[in-house]
């Protein structure tokens, strides 16, 4: 396949875009698929994956600009892999590029789209929120699904993005896979990003992030997988943010930030889900947080804190409790 033009107006999509030309498919037990009608980088479907196809995963959908890792640490007492994500662009790397927030559903296929194709699509409000939008030739995204794309989600994906389809890369795994719980563990920094702008905070004062979760077991199925990912996140991570400004403003969202500003907090997440139809827009969406939330002010030097950790809650969702 030729390369786009070089002109671009996409810095988060072409950053993606590197990143994968610097791979090796087999190296990191991922297969490229020459016959979608882009291309097709299959890291858990049928492709075995593994722990570094997840950061890959993870690189992609912060086109580069942050790095994930895997780190030991602990669970119950008992060594255990945490996840780590550290960004200094948490904005772009995060929000812009990260978050998962275009559901792509068309004729019976479903994923959770991320990643900076988003910025060339723009259909979500949060882009006009923060005034972007890039103009694409090539455009990267990860899509969270079971199933392989077909080239009616190509045509979609190119129509929205305004690029030709031969110029849509995706990254797709299952939540049940390796990669796939790796990339969405990856996710700590981004979803304490997202709920400050859910709770009006102008993010753009957040200069950096840092953020911990441990690594659950692969699950059995996808439905299982979601349950597992997310408790690790709502009841196992926490993140540290370096923000600007006043104190005052700081100290009073802290206290929103964490997991338990929900009333829906406490219980596995699995349960929540099913209890909500298998709905994530049917959760309060305050609930979609890391446990413990840090905010250190550059300018004061003063430091505010909130949440809690529940283990409990994570290693009975890991089958551990």
């Amino acid at each position: 396949m030729e390369l786009p033009p070089e002109e671009s107006n996409a810095p988060l999509n072409d950053a993606a875009a590197a990143v994968l030309r610097h791979v090796d498919p087999g190296f990191l037990r991922v297969s490229c698929d020459e016959d979608a009608p882009g291309r097709l980088w299959d890291c858990g479907v049928d492709a075995p994956g593994g722990t570094t196809a997840g950061l890959l995963l993870a690189d992609v959908c912060t086109a580069g600009l942050a790095e994930t890792s895997l780190a030991p640490g602990t669970l119950g007492g008992t060594a255990w892999p945490q996840v780590v994500v550290r960004t200094d662009h948490a904005v772009e790397a995060c929000l812009l590029s990260q978050y998962a927030g275009w559901s792509i559903s068309v004729d019976g296929y479903f994923g959770m789209g991320s990643g900076p194709m988003r910025a060339a699509a723009a259909v979500e409000e949060l882009f006009g929120d923060l005034a972007y939008r890039e103009s694409a030739h090539e455009v990267v995204g990860v899509v969270e699904s079971g199933e392989k794309p077909g080239r009616h989600i190509y045509e979609y994906l190119a129509e929205k993005c305004g690029v030709p389809i031969e110029y849509v890369t995706l990254c797709v795994a299952p939540t049940a896979s390796q990669a796939g719980n790796v990339q969405v563990v990856a996710r700590a920094v981004e979803t304490a990003m997202h709920k400050l702008h859910e709770l009006k905070f102008d993010v753009r004062r957040v200069v950096s992030g840092f953020g911990t979760a441990p690594l659950p077991p692969v699950a059995k199925d996808d439905l299982a997988g979601i349950g597992r990912t997310n408790d690790a996140i709502l009841y196992g991570g926490t993140v540290h943010l370096w923000a600007t400004g006043d104190d005052d403003t700081l100290a009073d969202v802290v206290k929103k930030v964490p997991s338990s500003a929900s009333e829906a907090h406490g219980r596995p997440f699995l349960e929540i889900f099913e209890s909500a139809g298998c709905d994530f827009y049917a959760i309060d969406p305050h609930l979609f947080s890391p446990a413990v939330i840090v905010l250190h002010n550059l300018e004061t030097g003063v430091v505010h804190r909130a949440g809690a950790l529940a283990e409990d809650v994570v290693l009975a969702s890991f089958g551990l409790g």
